[in-house]
C-alpha cells in the first residue's frame, strides 16, 4: 500500500508508523497451492512447472473491505503471476483504493491468454490491463510469466516486488521505483502517470528448485532479504512457506522496535524523530502496517502436461480465519 498519489505539483509524503504491540483484529487470511505446468512441446527438454503457494493479510484496519491488494495466477503458457497494490491516498478523495487495483488484475487476468493481444509480454499485459481499467484510483503492479524453456519474464511499476532464490542464495530481485519516499511509481486513471513504458522489465533463467517470492510492499517493507532465504529454508512446503512469510511481515509491521526495512530508508531519507529526541538516543523504527501479500512458488520438472484452470483472487475473503487448499489448478 503505497500512501501518497503522485501528482504533478509534489507533495510531502506521509510516515504512517502506527505500530501496536498487539492484533485484536480478527485478520481474515487465505492461503492456495497452485501447480502449473507448462505443456510439452520439446521432448528433448523435460517441461517446466510451478508449484505456487498464496497468503494474504489485509490492513488490521481494512480487514471488513479485504484490504487494497490484489492478484491473479494463471496456468497460461509456462504460467503467471501478478500482484497489484492500490494507492491509499485515494481514500482521502472517497475513493475506495481496491476498486483500481481490482480491476486491473481483473483485466489483466482475462487479456493474459489472448497472444494476438499479449504475445506473452508482461509489459504488454501491464499495457492493455491498464487501458481497460476505467476505476479511478492508481496501483503499483509486477507481472511474471514463465517461458516454458525455463526463462521468467518479469515487468514491474512501482515497489510491488520479486525475488529469486537458488540453493539458498538470492540471485535476483527486482528494485522498487519511487517519485520520492512513500511515493512510488503507480498506473492510474489520471493523465499524469506511469504507464507500461516506465516498467522495469527483466529476464531470469530458472532451473528446478529455484524458488520465487513475489508480493507487495506490505512484504518487502517489513521483511528483509535474509529473513526472506533464512524462512524459506525452514519450510519446504510453498503454502507454509508463504504463510510464514505473511505472518512475519505482519509480526514485524506491529512492534514499534523493529528496525525494518521501511524505518531505515525513511532515516536514510532524512526522515527521523525531532532533535531533541535523538539527543536522548532516540530513532526512528518501526514496522508500516500495510496489506500483505505473497507468493512463493517453486519450480519443478514435470512429466507430462497438465489441464489447468486460471484464477484471480483478491483481499477479500468470505470470512475469518485461514483457509488452505491443496490440489492441481
Amino acid at each position: 500500500m503505497a500512501n501518497s498519489i503522485y501528482r504533478a505539483s509534489v507533495l510531502q509524503s506521509q510516515l504512517l508508523f502506527r505500530p501496536s504491540l498487539s492484533n485484536k483484529h480478527s485478520v481474515p487470511k487465505k492461503s492456495n497451492l497452485l501447480c502449473i505446468a507448462s505443456s510439452q512441446l520439446n521432448p528433448i527438454r523435460s517441461e517446466v512447472s510451478f508449484c505456487i503457494g498464496t497468503h494474504l493479510i489485509p490492513h488490521p484496519n481494512k480487514v471488513d473491505r479485504g484490504g487494497e491488494d490484489a492478484f491473479f495466477v494463471s496456468n497460461i503458457n509456462g504460467g503467471v503471476i501478478a500482484v497489484a497494490d492500490g494507492v491509499s491516498g485515494w481514500a482521502e478523495r472517497n475513493v475506495d483504493p481496491s476498486l483500481f487495483s481490482k480491476e486491473l488484475m481483473a483485466n489483466a487476468s482475462s487479456l493474459v491468454g489472448d497472444l494476438k493481444q499479449v504475445n506473452y509480454d508482461p509489459r504488454i499485459l501491464i499495457r492493455k490491463a491498464h487501458a481497460a481499467t476505467s476505476s479511478t484510483g492508481s496501483a503499483t503492479a509486477i507481472v511474471a510469466m514463465l517461458e516454458k524453456n525455463g526463462t521468467l519474464k518479469v515487468a514491474s511499476v512501482g515497489d510491488c516486488g520479486l525475488r529469486v532464490i537458488r540453493k539458498g542464495q538470492m540471485i535476483f530481485s527486482t528494485t522498487p521505483q519511487e517519485h520520492y519516499f512513500d511515493c512510488p511509481y503507480q498506473l492510474s486513471s489520471e493523465l499524469i502517470g506511469q504507464t507500461y513504458l516506465d516498467a522495469v522489465v527483466s529476464s531470469v533463467e530458472l532451473v528446478e528448485g529455484d524458488i520465487i517470492v513475489m508480493g507487495s510492499d506490505g512484504l518487502f517493507d517489513n521483511v528483509f532479504d535474509g529473513e526472506i532465504v533464512s524462512t524459506l529454508a525452514r519450510h519446504s512446503d510453498v503454502v507454509e512457506a508463504a504463510k510464514a512469510l505473511a505472518n512475519l511481515a505482519s509480526n514485524h509491521s506491529m512492534d514499534s522496535r523493529f528496525e525494518s526495512p521501511y524505518s531505515l530508508e525513511a532515516r536514510s531519507k532524512g526522515l527521523d524523530v525531532p532533535f531533541w529526541k535523538k539527543i536522548l538516543g532516540m530513532k526512528l523504527t518501526g514496522g508500516k502496517l500495510d496489506d500483505i501479500t505473497v507468493i512463493v512458488g517453486q519450480v519443478v520438472t514435470s512429466p507430462a502436461a497438465a489441464s489447468l484452470n486460471q484464477v484471480q483472487m483478491t483481499g477479500k475473503m468470505e470470512e475469518a480465519g485461514s483457509s488452505d487448499t491443496r490440489g492441481l489448478l
